[in-house]
């Protein structure tokens, strides 16, 4: 196998100039390609099925047989995949504004969620994220923490000392949550129908028919999506008029640009739907990836449990967890470590689309504007060049220590550069009071022998909903 460091020339396509891609659905020139070594697949399909039967696999194979420079034909078209930490940081960091995340993920998600904070470059998306960062700052992050607090309390209390499914479980906790930390209702009716809608709509987001003719997955999330614009429209009116809460969408519906003008209510609305899908989908997969993986390293959860009860004191006088104090979130050191950890060997984010709009080098061929590219998240969180053991679960590779010695862009589950997660500190948090509040009760327990199988794309999730018992302590 050809590596990137034997290549010492540097492979070009026939050049023209004069495209410049506008949308993800202007046409590469025939043969632009062609200089890339890959596979395309079979007839009309590509290999679409071979991929989504088990992408880890299928990603190795083409390595092992093209480099880590390959295109690939699916879901209609070619795309070329970059694999290693400089290929994260060539994409990621994006120092020439090469690549568009707009055109890379709009093939995806734009029937859905158009004009989400993923879905927009360059200056737009600057300008929008600097408004919405208000709504993760100090204050709006400590109201968020009540909430999470009271609601996770509420909850696994219910689930003690029976065997359960987690991941449906933690998926309708997470989407309850959002319900009271981002939109600012209680649990009930109305909260069931915007998280139905929202569940649909995330569904559709991977539905093989792309177009919502009846019967379909992609109907019912065009469905949930009008359903959604429809009260996010009207509740921003509201909130505006009235004036918002300490919650996420109240502080989205009065956001300013640096100018001082409101973002457009159209534009508050899209922000509020993508963030929505990009935070219930993406928690629930890592607190999974996590509860399974302390499950199986018992000795992991007593670290933790001693970390926790040596921040919050333990159990109150009725036998119930203390709250997690936002001041104290930075404490759990720990526990930080071993959800990175998680994150690492289970990215919910496995790979990551962009479009290149200027041609660029690398890894000796030249790729011209128009490719759809990738990068390959969970290959580089596996390979040896920069994991020990890589397929061994232990937190302390997130030492200051470690971290300082490995290159910065080996560990990428939140994206990085200007795209990088705006919500990475409130996953943090959540999943931090959940330990809290589990680890002080629950010893967290799994069959002797239990490996589920993992539906690997898009978002990673156990496909038995991951069987575990919180056994009291």
């Amino acid at each position: 196998m050809a590596t990137l460091a034997e290549k010492t020339e540097t492979v070009s396509a026939p050049h023209d100039a004069s495209f410049a891609p506008r949308h993800w659905t202007d046409r590469l020139p025939d043969g632009a390609l062609d200089h890339i070594p890959g596979d395309a697949g079979w007839p009309m399909v590509g290999n679409t099925f071979k991929m989504l039967a088990d992408p880890p696999k299928f990603a190795r194979e083409m390595i092992e047989r093209f480099g880590r420079v390959y295109k690939n034909k699916a879901f209609g078209g070619w795309q070329v995949a970059l694999v290693g930490a400089e290929a994260n940081e060539l994409m990621l960091f994006d120092r020439n504004k090469v690549f568009s995340s707009e055109q890379g993920w709009g093939p995806v998600l734009d029937k859905l969620f158009p004009r989400g904070l993923m879905l927009i470059d360059f200056d737009h998306h600057r300008a929008d994220r600097r408004a919405l960062s208000i709504a993760f700052k100090p204050g709006p992050m400590r109201h968020y923490s009540g909430s999470l607090n009271r609601g996770i309390a509420q909850e696994v209390d219910s689930w003690a000392d029976q065997p359960m499914k987690f991941y449906p479980a933690i998926k309708k906790l997470t989407l309850d949550l959002a319900a009271d930390s981002f939109i600012g209702i209680e649990w009930g009716p109305e909260a069931d129908k915007i998280n139905e809608a929202f569940v649909y709509m995330v569904q559709a987001s991977v539905a093989p028919i792309r177009k919502p003719l009846p019967f379909t997955l992609m109907r019912k999330g065009v469905k949930g999506r009008e359903f959604l614009v429809d009260y996010f429209t009207k509740e921003t009116l509201r909130r505006r008029k009235e004036g918002g809460g300490q919650d996420m969408f109240s502080q989205f519906a009065t956001a300013t640009r640096e100018d001082g003008e409101l973002l457009p209510v159209d534009e508050v609305v899209d922000h509020m739907n993508f963030l929505m899908m990009a935070a219930h989908d993406t928690i629930t997969s890592s607190a999974t990836s996590l509860i399974y993986l302390l499950a199986r390293h018992p000795e992991w959860q007593d670290k933790l449990r001693q970390e926790i009860l040596a921040v919050t004191g333990g159990l109150d006088a009725n036998g119930k967890p203390r709250d997690l104090a936002y001041e104290d979130l930075g404490k759990l050191e720990l526990t930080e470590m071993a959800f990175k950890e998680a994150l690492r060997m289970i990215p919910p984010v496995p790979s990551m689309p962009r479009r290149a709009l200027k041609d660029f080098e690398y890894g000796g061929y030249n790729i011209p504007a128009g490719t759809q590219v990738g990068i390959n998240i969970a290959m580089v969180h596996q390979m040896e060049e920069y994991w020990d053991e890589p397929e061994k679960f232990d937190p302390m590779r997130f030492t200051p220590e470690q971290v300082k010695a490995r290159h910065k862009y080996a560990w990428v589950p939140f994206g990085g550069g200007a795209h990088m997660c705006l919500g990475l500190h409130f996953a943090y948090m959540q999943v931090k009071i959940l330990m809290a509040h589990l680890l002080t009760r629950y010893s967290i327990e799994i069959e002797e022998g239990y490996d589920p199988e993992w539906k690997p794309w898009p978002i990673p999730q156990p496909k038995d909903g991951l069987n575990v018992t919180f056994k009291s302590l």
